[in-house]
C-alpha cells in the first residue's frame, strides 16, 4: 500500500511523465479515430486532395501536409497526422510539467493536461485535416514558453520562431501563448521570484511576441486573403459589436456547465479561489518594498480577467466573427489556471488530495467519448442520406443526365434524431458537432454523382422557382425537381425532436 501511495503522490521521473501523457493523449482522441467521420471541410479536401490554407494565413499547415504526403497537395492520410500531433503534444506537455514542477508528482501532470483535454478543442480535433495542425500550433506555443538556453540571442529568437510557427499553423493559438504568459506571472509571484527576475520575464515575453509577429508578417501573412483580417467597423458602434460577440461566447461556454459538469466545475472554482488566497498571501509575505508588492499583486489580479478574455481573445475584434468552438482554444489555459490554483490549495491540506483533480479530467474524458458516439451517429446518418439521395438521382435518367443539379442550403437542428438524448443531457455536444445540414454537395461524388453543386449564385431558386411543378422524387427528407436540363434538391424541415413520440 505504501508503494502504491508513493506512485500516486511521490515524485515520478521524466520517463513516467512521458508515458502518462502518451497514454492520456491517445485515450482522449480514440473516439474521434474510431468515428472516422469526414468533418465539413474534410469532404472537399479529401475529394480533391486540396489545400487552400495559404489564403487563410496558414502557410505552415500547407507545408506540413506537402511534406507528410510527399506531394504538392494533401491526400487524406488520416489518422496518421493526428497520431503525430498526439505524440508531439506528449513531448510538449512533458516539457511544460517539468517547467512548472522540477520534481513533479502525478497530480502535477494533471495540472497541464487540460491543454489537451479542453472540451471545446474537440471541435478542432474533429477536422481530419485541420485538427492535427491545430494541435501542432499548440505544441509550438507551449515550447515557446518552456524553451530555455544560456544564450540570450537564442532565448529571444527560438521562442519567437515558435510563435510564428504557431501562428502559421493556426492563428488562434496566440491566445494560448498569451494565457500561458499570464500563468507565468502568477507562478513567478507564488514561487517568490526576485523582482528583477519577474520583471525580466515580462520583458522577454513582450519581445518574443513582437518578434514572432514580425516573422509571421513576412512569411505567412502576406499570402492571406485580406477580407479575413477586417476588424470591427469602428464607425458603427464598435463597443456594442464587441459586447454582442462576448455575449455569444459566454452563451456557448455556458452550454458546458450542465448537470454534473456544473457541480464539478463549481467545486474546482472554489478550490481555485482558495489557491488564489494562498498565492496572495505569498505575495504579501515577500521581502520586498510595498510598491513592488502592490505592483506584483495588481499584475496577478489583472492576469485572471486577461486569461478569461483570452478564451476567445483577438477573434472578438474581427468583423468576420466566428463563434465556433474551434476558436475557444484559450479555454484550455483558463482550465490550467483553475487546476494550478486548486493544486496549490489542495497540496497545502494534504499532498494526496491533489489527486482529486482527476475528477474534472474524467468528466472531460467522458465528454470526449460521448462526442465520439455522436460523431459515429452522424457518420451513420450521413452515409444513409448519401445512399438515399445518390440512389434517387442515379435511378432517374433525367436527373443523372441533367447538366447541373442545384442543392439548396437548408439548415435545421432536428436532423440527428438518434442523438437527441445526448444533446438534452449534454447541450454542449450540439455546439461541438456544429452540423445542422442534411447533406453537402461535396459528398455526392462518393456515390458517383458528379453533377450536384451547392446553390450560390442561384440562391433561393430552389425555394421560389418551381411552385406548381410536380416533384420527380418526393420523400420524407427532400424533394427532387427537374426543370429542363437542370435539377433542384429541396430539403424538407425535419420533425422537431421535442415533438417526437417515443
Amino acid at each position: 500500500m505504501g508503494r502504491l501511495g508513493d506512485f500516486f503522490s511521490g515524485e515520478i521521473g521524466r520517463r513516467r511523465v512521458w508515458l502518462f501523457f502518451q497514454l492520456a493523449t491517445l485515450i482522449y482522441v480514440i473516439p474521434l479515430i474510431l468515428a472516422d467521420y469526414p468533418y465539413i471541410d474534410d469532404n472537399w479536401r479529401s475529394l480533391s486532395a486540396g489545400t487552400d490554407w495559404v489564403g487563410q494565413g496558414r502557410l505552415f499547415t500547407e507545408l506540413f501536409y506537402n511534406a507528410l504526403t510527399f506531394s504538392d497537395a494533401a491526400p487524406n492520410i488520416f489518422p496518421l497526422p493526428l497520431l503525430i500531433a498526439s505524440l508531439a503534444m506528449t513531448f510538449a506537455l512533458t516539457s511544460l510539467t517539468f517547467h512548472y514542477y522540477p520534481q513533479p508528482t502525478l497530480s502535477c501532470c494533471m495540472v497541464v493536461l487540460p491543454l489537451w483535454y479542453n472540451p471545446f478543442f474537440l471541435q478542432n480535433l474533429s477536422y481530419q485535416y485541420d485538427g492535427p495542425t491545430n494541435a501542432l500550433s499548440l505544441v509550438a506555443v507551449i515550447y515557446a514558453i518552456t524553451f530555455r538556453h544560456p544564450s540570450r540571442i537564442l532565448q529571444w529568437l527560438v521562442p519567437a520562431f515558435l510563435i510564428a510557427l504557431g501562428l502559421g499553423l493556426y492563428q488562434v493559438s496566440i491566445n494560448v501563448f498569451l494565457g500561458l504568459c499570464c500563468l507565468e506571472l502568477l507562478r513567478g509571484a507564488n514561487d517568490k521570484w526576485a523582482w528583477p527576475q519577474w520583471c525580466e520575464l515580462i520583458g522577454w515575453k513582450l519581445a518574443q511576441v513582437v518578434l514572432g509577429g514580425l516573422i509571421y508578417s513576412v512569411t505567412a501573412y502576406p499570402y492571406m486573403d485580406q477580407t479575413r483580417v477586417l476588424f470591427l467597423n469602428w464607425a458603427a458602434a464598435p463597443w456594442l459589436q464587441l459586447e454582442i460577440n462576448i455575449g455569444r461566447v459566454l452563451e456557448k461556454v455556458a452550454l458546458l456547465f450542465h448537470g454534473g459538469f456544473a457541480w464539478v466545475f463549481a467545486v474546482l472554482l472554489l478550490c481555485a479561489i482558495a489557491g488564489s488566497v494562498q498565492l496572495a498571501r505569498n505575495v504579501v509575505a515577500r521581502q520586498d518594498t510595498a510598491l513592488r508588492r502592490v505592483l506584483m499583486g495588481l499584475a496577478c489580479v489583472l492576469s485572471v480577467p486577461t486569461v478569461i478574455f483570452l478564451v476567445s481573445g483577438a477573434v472578438l475584434f474581427f468583423r468576420d466573427f466566428n463563434e465556433g468552438a474551434r476558436t475557444l482554444m484559450g479555454f484550455a489555459v483558463l482550465l490550467v489556471l483553475l487546476f494550478y490554483l486548486s493544486h496549490l490549495a489542495l497540496a497545502r491540506i494534504h499532498e494526496r488530495l491533489t489527486l482529486l483533480l482527476v475528477v474534472p479530467l474524467l468528466a472531460m474524458l467522458s465528454l470526449s467519448y460521448a462526442y465520439g458516439r455522436v460523431l459515429s451517429v452522424q457518420n451513420t446518418f450521413a452515409s444513409s442520406a448519401l445512399f438515399s439521395l445518390g440512389h434517387d438521382i442515379a435511378s432517374h435518367r433525367q436527373l443523372r443526365e441533367a447538366k447541373r443539379i442545384y442543392m439548396s442550403v437548408s439548415y435545421s437542428d432536428h436532423w440527428l434524431v438518434e442523438a437527441a438524448g445526448s444533446f438534452k443531457q449534454m447541450p454542449v455536444l450540439h455546439y461541438l458537432l456544429n452540423i445542422n445540414f442534411y447533406m453537402l454537395a461535396e459528398n455526392l461524388p462518393k456515390a458517383g454523382i458528379t453533377n450536384v453543386v451547392a446553390e450560390r449564385e442561384r440562391r433561393n431558386a430552389t425555394l421560389m422557382g418551381y411552385q406548381g411543378y410536380p416533384p420527380l422524387v418526393d420523400n420524407k427528407f427532400y424533394s427532387l425537381y427537374l426543370l429542363g436540363d437542370y435539377g433542384f434538391i429541396v430539403m424538407k424541415e425535419p420533425t422537431p425532436i421535442a415533438t417526437l413520440a417515443w
